[in-house]
């Protein structure tokens, strides 16, 4: 139901923080007033944001991974976040429908990019609730993890350091995740073990694949 994966080069990174260094941030309630949950700052210059969020956009479509795992229709531009000391995120969901210039994206799933240290920042751990678990991340630089936008997850006050990550939402062309799962897990059996199976048994195991997505998927 969730994955983590490296998404961002060294390059990226690097390329991130130095924006980000020198970049105006304003408090991320500008673009939810009413989300008392909230308390970190955002990425606010629109040509800063402009960039960065076609350079984060650009390494997640380009990895295999993704797009195997979310089956991505659109996404909201990846907007980079920084939380400093007793900055937090409590419990929440994300909103269902997020209105974009290009139109309105149904948040099926949410990602978190992280871009500095974990050895750097005190707390800040990214919690997630799925069913009687809860899972947390504070991963290396590069990394995502994606994730049900509809679960409950929050993140943990910083006591130290900075914080520093993007997040973006997803709307999947499978958007029950029962689904996406299996077919996410069909697809790498086919791609791990096709080769080795009979060339008759493997096509029907691609005949099922591509039946499964065009009964289950939406848009193409």
């Amino acid at each position: 139901m969730y994955k983590v994966l490296q998404v961002l080069t060294d390059d990226e990174v690097a390329e991130c923080r130095r924006i980000a260094a020198s970049a105006q941030f304003v408090h991320g309630r500008v673009s939810n007033p009413h989300n008392q949950a909230k308390n970190n700052e955002q990425l606010h210059e629109p040509a800063t944001y402009k960039q960065t969020a076609q350079l984060l956009h650009a390494a997640l479509m380009r990895s295999e991974d993704f797009v195997n795992f979310a089956f991505p229709v659109s996404m909201a531009p990846p907007l980079i976040t920084r939380y400093q000391p007793s900055m937090h995120y409590g419990a929440h969901t994300d909103t269902a429908y997020l209105k974009l210039p290009g139109g309105t994206l149904r948040s099926d799933l949410s990602c978190t990019i992280f871009l500095n240290d974990p050895e750097t920042y005190e707390g800040g751990a990214l919690r997630i609730a799925l069913g009687d678990a809860e899972l947390s991340f504070k991963l290396p630089p590069g990394v995502a993890v994606v994730y049900p936008s509809d679960t409950l997850h929050g993140v943990e006050p910083v006591a130290a350091g900075e914080r520093l990550v993007a997040i973006t939402f997803i709307q999947s062309r499978v958007p029950d995740p029962f689904k996406r799962n299996l077919l996410y897990n069909l697809n790498e059996v086919a791609a791990l073990e096709g080769l080795q199976m009979q060339p008759q048994n493997f096509t029907r195991l691609q005949l099922v694949q591509n039946q499964l997505l065009r009964y289950w998927g939406e848009k193409p």
